[in-house]
């Protein structure tokens, strides 16, 4: 794992905030996203001054939309994070929570059930094939007795990634509008899975209680981004 670890550039999250840069529209309307997410994360998993909270994912961008629990949670010494990056700049800036780089496919380094909350906001849809999708919620929900995962919703007017309107739809129209505007890196399987609401759901490990619905920008059924809790 450690030979994996190295061949990472230090920083790799930077093409994620390609349309939400400093002070632009986009991340204001990201900013405000993700307070919303924060919240219902608060409500839904109503976590105790003595919770433990794994937080899987986490950017090494750091900029004033990412990192929501690390921004917001009042007590971050309950928090342990983890991430594909060195995330150096992660570390220092959030020196009280725990920080550890993984190889990307592998089991989590936790043992079962050691935290109370595992979070994911915004991973889900990046982690690749539909396998790797049902083993990414499945050891999340082997470590922690709640899960709270967010994904962008595919049905929200602009696509989060490429801020193409519309047509993200339908997978035919987001290829062709990727090809024209050359953005084809985001019809890759290993970039981005369009997400839904049906999609999130068949992903549940089998037996497990669940819900899914909207989060982030209030929009029903066209809502920015989608949530899942596993109990």
């Amino acid at each position: 794992m450690a030979n994996e670890r190295q061949a990472f550039p230090s920083v790799l999250d930077t093409r994620f905030y390609e349309v939400a840069k400093p002070a632009s529209f986009g991340e204001r309307a990201l900013i405000l996203a993700r307070d919303r997410i924060y919240a219902d994360f608060m409500a839904m998993c109503s976590p105790t001054a003595e919770d433990t909270i794994l937080d899987i994912g986490v950017s090494d961008v750091l900029t004033d939309g990412a990192n929501l629990l690390e921004r917001l949670y009042p007590r971050p010494e309950k928090i342990s994070a983890c991430g594909l990056g060195e995330a150096k700049e992660f570390q220092t800036a959030f020196p009280q929570i725990r920080y550890l780089q993984l190889a990307p496919a592998e089991a989590l380094p936790y043992t079962d059930k050691e935290f109370d909350i595992a979070a994911s906001n915004a991973v889900l849809e990046h982690v690749g094939n539909r396998e790797k999708q049902t083993h990414f919620i499945s050891e999340m929900v082997r470590v922690a007795r709640q899960v709270f995962i967010t994904v962008p919703n595919r049905f929200f007017p602009i696509e989060h990634h490429t801020a193409l309107p519309l047509a993200h739809w339908t997978d035919s129209s987001f290829r062709l509008a990727c090809a024209l505007t050359g953005k084809h890196k985001w019809t890759q399987e290993e970039e981005l899975t369009l997400m839904s609401k049906r999609l999130l759901s068949s992903l549940v490990p089998e037996g497990k209680s669940y819900r899914v619905g909207y989060t982030g920008l209030s929009l029903g059924p066209f809502s920015s981004n989608l949530y899942l809790t596993i109990c």
